[in-house]
């Protein structure tokens, strides 16, 4: 049989990127570990990446890794509960801003993962940081996390955790936008929708108690109404309209409340005539509804200012844990309130 000699090409390296760039290595690392402690010309750095480039060269995060004393990983595990544009949105921001300062964001689904044994998992990727959506973890989730060298644990949610920045999400704010606009515009019987699905019940209780609170002392009653995101069980709840003699729903969300719009449309209710709707989020779809649905417009945390303060925590793991308050609410009038 005759054999057949295959080449193999050599990964380059930064000796190579060196050479060809006509710089020293100690150039190109500054370069692309993009370090701000040492001058270079513009033209330097464009010659060095040029250089990357034309010989496919990528820096090895695991020896650049040894050589800082941490990784450049962020660790962002995936919610339990759907998500939607406004945080996918959210997200990409996050990762863009992360990404000009030198750290991947990687994305962990632990489906079946809850709390402590979620955070034991988390930290076997060793990342610097860890931004956890929701909440579950407690103390002893971020001391394992730290222990393998975690040095930033942020959770975005309701409430604060011990050792741990926090960014405050404060659906309450959403809830009482909603209901204050319902009682202004004339409603005294306002239901509140209920997502059925697992996991939304933490921003859900929030946003109820936000209604009641906006309609304390007041002549209004608010009444719960759980519904699944199918269209049989909005369908069920719309046949029931008429003998709940409600005139006003906050549907948690946009696409609850375009489901339920729908449903109550299709029985003939009119909307905003017999019943006024209110959504969250501020989708485009509910622009292009016909009544265009009102809405509480969300602002979440800027993804730049978030990606500042991990890049903060992980400079001084040893500073005083962080606490802000992000969620911005209110609302868009449309024509279904």
């Amino acid at each position: 049989m005759r054999s057949v000699m295959v080449q193999i090409p050599n990964t380059p390296t930064s000796a190579d990127v060196a050479r060809l760039a006509g710089v020293s290595r100690a150039t190109v690392s500054y370069v692309l570990n993009n370090t701000s402690a040492v001058r270079i010309s513009e033209a330097t750095r464009r010659r060095v990446h040029e250089a990357a480039r034309e010989l496919g060269y990528v820096p090895h995060a695991a020896a650049r890794s040894l050589r800082a004393g941490h990784s450049r990983m962020v660790l962002m595990p995936a919610p339990a509960i759907p998500v939607g544009p406004l945080y996918s949105r959210f997200l990409s921001e996050l990762q863009g801003a992360l990404g000009r300062l030198d750290y991947t964001v990687v994305q962990y689904g632990s489906v079946g993962l809850e709390g402590d044994e979620a955070a034991r998992a988390w930290a076997e990727l060793r990342p610097v940081a860890v931004l956890v959506p929701g909440a579950g973890l407690g103390p002893q989730g971020v001391a394992v996390l730290k222990r393998s060298g975690a040095r930033a644990v942020v959770t975005l949610g309701p409430g604060r955790v011990e050792g741990a920045h926090a960014l405050l999400m404060d659906h309450d704010t959403v809830g009482h936008c909603a209901g204050a606009h319902l009682y202004d515009r004339g409603c005294r019987r306002i239901g509140v929708v209920m997502p059925e699905e697992s996991g939304l019940e933490v921003y859900a209780r929030p946003r109820l108690a936000g209604v009641r609170e906006a309609l304390r002392g007041t002549d209004a009653a608010v009444t719960e109404l759980p519904l699944a995101y199918t269209e049989e069980a909005a369908a069920e709840l719309a046949a029931r309209w008429p003998e709940s003699g409600l005139d006003g729903v906050f549907a948690y969300n946009d696409e609850y409340a375009m489901l339920l719009m729908r449903a109550l449309q299709d029985e003939g209710v009119r909307i905003p005539e017999d019943v006024a709707v209110i959504g969250a989020d501020d989708l485009m779809l509910g622009r292009l509804l016909r009544p265009r649905l009102s809405t509480v417009h969300i602002e979440l945390p800027s993804g730049r200012d978030l990606a500042a303060l991990v890049d903060r925590a992980v400079r001084d793991p040893g500073g005083e844990p962080e606490a802000h308050t992000v969620l911005g609410a209110s609302v868009i009038r449309r024509e279904s309130s």
